[in-house]
């Protein structure tokens, strides 16, 4: 068992897309790997194919929750120091990041004929169609993950066929991060969670359990509302400047709306820059000029319009490390 376990372990942080080139990478090092695990071998791969064809859900189980209570109890340093940030009135708060990913597989196509078997597709467990993105392939599996945005701790990983169970997946992200919370004696006010545009509806809102989140949004039609009119018409709040790209943002602050069925209250920010020649990836674009929402339970008085936009945008540091 523990073979196995180093095995993955490293391949879970090697990068590479499948086991079989992280075997074939690990070889020229393999004595040397599994000495740091005190073992003499690196295990077979038919051996190492054979457990994870055996391993049932309840048995990834186990291993979850046994690796959680493992991360929290092992301080990483005999002082341990979190990380965190800290907004403009001193207050200190961990942040958590929940994403949402996505890996498209390519199924060619199989003559079907009477005097043929049926087709035994070797992913059919795993994958199933769903919305690719920018990906090529006709199936898909999604996976979210938990990271602890300072130390690069991961709490969790969930996966699933097709499009996945997003908002049951948050849900026990959520539980994960209050674990890690009570562990580190750190209040919910002091958390926060970011992320990304998957869960930008207000539905999701009854899920985070009341704990302060940024997220990108993704249902535009909160531009038709009213009050979100009435306040574009007004001059922007602040601008903000992204560093590599040079991009422009003109933010509106709309401190209190009710989102979602149960009407939860809400503030957005909304960044608009002018469209360029290409269509732009993210936002959505009317008349000439690009709209992006953003939705938070920060409030005003600690987090400017650029903050939280800032504050999201900066995510994308660490999906190198979940992706």
């Amino acid at each position: 068992m523990i073979d196995f376990l180093a095995v993955l372990f490293g391949y879970a942080i090697s990068g590479e897309r499948t086991l079989e080139a992280f075997y074939d990478r690990l070889q020229p090092w393999a004595s040397a790997f599994m000495a740091l695990f005190g073992r003499d071998r690196l295990p077979a791969r038919a051996t190492l194919s054979r457990f994870l064809a055996v391993l049932d859900q309840s048995a990834v189980e186990s291993l979850r929750t046994l690796f959680l209570k493992d991360l929290l109890a092992r301080p990483l340093e005999k002082e341990e120091q979190p990380g965190g940030m800290f907004d403009r009135q001193g207050n200190h708060y961990l942040v958590f990041d929940v994403d949402g990913t996505r890996e498209a597989a390519r199924q060619r196509a199989l003559p079907k004929t009477e005097d043929r078997p049926a087709p035994q597709r070797r992913l059919r467990p795993l994958c199933a169609p769903g919305y690719t993105g920018r990906k090529r392939g006709e199936i898909v599996r999604t996976r979210t993950t938990i990271l602890q945005a300072h130390t690069h701790q991961f709490l969790g990983t969930f996966g699933n066929a097709g499009n996945g169970e997003y908002r049951a997946e948050l849900r026990r992200a959520v539980t994960a991060i209050q674990s890690y919370r009570e562990t580190h004696h750190h209040s919910e006010e002091r958390v926060l969670l970011r992320l990304d545009g998957q869960y930008g509806t207000g539905a999701v809102l009854a899920d985070l359990a009341g704990l302060p989140f940024v997220m990108r949004g993704k249902d535009y039609q909160m531009l038709k509302r009213a009050e979100v009119q009435a306040r574009l018409k007004l001059p922007p709040d602040q601008h903000l400047t992204h560093p590599e790209s040079g991009v422009v943002r003109a933010l509106y602050d709309c401190p209190d709306l009710p989102l979602g069925p149960e009407g939860m209250r809400c503030r957005l920010v909304v960044a608009t820059h002018p469209a360029g020649t290409a269509k732009s990836r993210i936002g959505v674009t009317r008349a000439g000029v690009v709209y992006e929402l953003f939705l938070t339970k920060l409030p005003q008085s600690t987090f400017t319009a650029s903050d939280v936009v800032a504050l999201y945008l900066h995510r994308g540091a660490e999906d190198q490390c979940v992706s």
